[in-house]
């Protein structure tokens, strides 16, 4: 079949905070997108009760407001300090209606492939039904979050398994001898939670983490963190003082029966967590060291101590994976695409990745200079500007140095980190460059939708 001719517009995939992100922003450099959602609702992760949600009832974030929310659109007053997904999802809308992102959304809408056009300056994007559309250009947004990650252990469990991804509610603990694998914060939340439900609640970690409290000194301690980066303050000396504070609030983690840390501060992606050093403290979570093996209901564990357990849940995190396009096509290479920035193709000037990153801290900020960057980028391609050709030469660049000095942890849930201070600052210099020749973007849209989400 002839594909349909939209190659004057641009294809988002997905509906989620960074499809949403990617339509507003191109929309302000005058481009049309066509956002198409696989489920029956926007909001992606935070949609919960939707398949493409991996949030369980009781999460909020662990990144604080100012931090978290798009930097044209703050969220409400009266939203406490770490939102609950719900307010999450009502600022998403909000977002949507204020900026226009709405009636550009297709839902229930999956896209099967991508595939570049001969010549290289189009895409036939292919959806469920079976109908192909050609794309003058292509914003994959579709999270990293969706398929899970197991772990291969020796020997069979007799008891029921499950993923971070699909657990929902406590009632599942009831009566029951947990084990949770990981020490994520999806992981440490969960281990909570079995602890106010469960028998037994232990929890297993390849590694100690540093654990560190939602405040410092009565703020968000991402606020706190923030401050120390603005002041320029240096990264050793961040991690004395951040050290310190840790040791004083919650006390030598190894004394409280949590496991040393074997790396610096920072070296791992932020564990933030108050409740978890005080549920070890009393007893209702035991900490264990990465699983040995399995047999029956018996689990063994690597110092060579074993328990007997009913559910294991599984808090291993996910694989990148993009389904819909060839991986050669996104430049794939150690188990990830490697674009600079995490966003762009090193060669390919009509292909992009929204949202494809681990941030020290709140993601859609991020996602908005990302976006933001992405449409100057096309606006200055179709223009021809000096700045575009700069630009070209620069996105070679995918190895560059995103953790700002800082040298995480070898692992494959490290493969996205980055650092959001320097991250940012990185993005708002491309915008800024790309913005050089181009004329003002068209005025914003009246707030009636945020003042009525207020």
């Amino acid at each position: 079949m002839t594909p349909i001719d939209r190659t004057d517009r641009v294809c988002v995939v997905g509906a989620g905070s960074s499809g949403l992100a990617a339509a507003r922003n191109l929309a302000e450099r005058g481009f049309t997108a066509d956002v198409l959602e696989r489920e029956g609702d926007l909001g992606g992760n935070w949609n919960y009760g939707s398949p493409a949600a991996r949030v369980f009832r009781s999460t909020h974030m662990i990144s604080s407001k100012p931090f978290t929310q798009f930097p044209d659109f703050p969220m409400p007053a009266r939203f406490p300090d770490y939102p609950h997904h719900s307010q999450v999802l009502e600022y998403l809308r909000a977002y949507a209606e204020h900026f226009g992102v709405t009636e550009r959304i297709e839902l229930r809408t999956p896209v099967e492939r991508i595939e570049p056009v001969e010549g290289g300056g189009a895409w036939d994007v292919t959806t469920g039904g079976g109908q192909t559309r050609r794309y003058g250009a292509v914003v994959i947004a579709n999270g990293h979050n969706w398929t899970p990650k197991l772990p291969a252990y020796p020997g069979a469990f007799a008891g029921e398994t499950l993923h971070s991804a699909f657990y929902r509610t406590p009632e599942v603990f009831e009566g029951r001898r947990v084990l949770v694998v990981g020490g994520g914060n999806s992981g440490c939340d969960i281990a909570v939670e079995a602890a106010q439900h469960a028998v037994r609640t232990l929890h297993s970690t390849r590694r100690g983490y540093w654990y560190m409290p939602k405040y410092l000194l009565g703020r968000p301690c991402d606020q706190v963190g923030d401050l120390f980066l603005k002041l320029r303050i240096p990264l050793s000396l961040r991690r004395l003082i951040a050290g310190l504070s840790v040791r004083l609030i919650v006390g030598p983690q190894e004394k409280i029966g949590l496991p040393r840390p074997d790396h610096r501060l920072f070296e791992t992606h932020p564990i933030v967590n108050s409740l978890l050093p005080y549920y070890v403290k009393h007893g209702a979570v035991a900490p264990r060291p990465d699983v040995a093996a399995f047999a029956g209901h018996t689990v063994r564990f690597a110092d060579g101590s074993a328990e007997e357990v009913d559910l294991v849940v599984f808090a291993t995190g996910f694989r990148v994976e993009v389904p819909c396009i060839d991986h050669a096509l996104l430049n794939w290479q150690g188990g990830r695409p490697r674009l600079f920035r995490h966003v762009f193709h090193p060669e390919r000037d009509n292909l992009f990745v929204a949202g494809l990153i681990q941030p020290d801290s709140g993601q859609f900020s991020l996602v908005h200079w990302q976006t933001r960057a992405v449409a100057l980028f096309l606006d200055a391609a179709r223009r021809g500007t000096p700045a575009a050709d700069a630009f070209r030469r620069a996105r070679r660049a995918v190895d560059e140095d995103l953790g700002h000095g800082i040298r995480y942890k070898d692992s494959s849930r490290h493969h996205l980190e980055v650092e959001h201070w320097s991250y940012r600052k990185g993005l708002q210099r491309i915008c800024r460059d790309l913005s050089r020749g181009l004329p003002a973007p068209a005025p914003a849209l009246p707030a009636q939708a945020a003042a009525a989400a207020r």
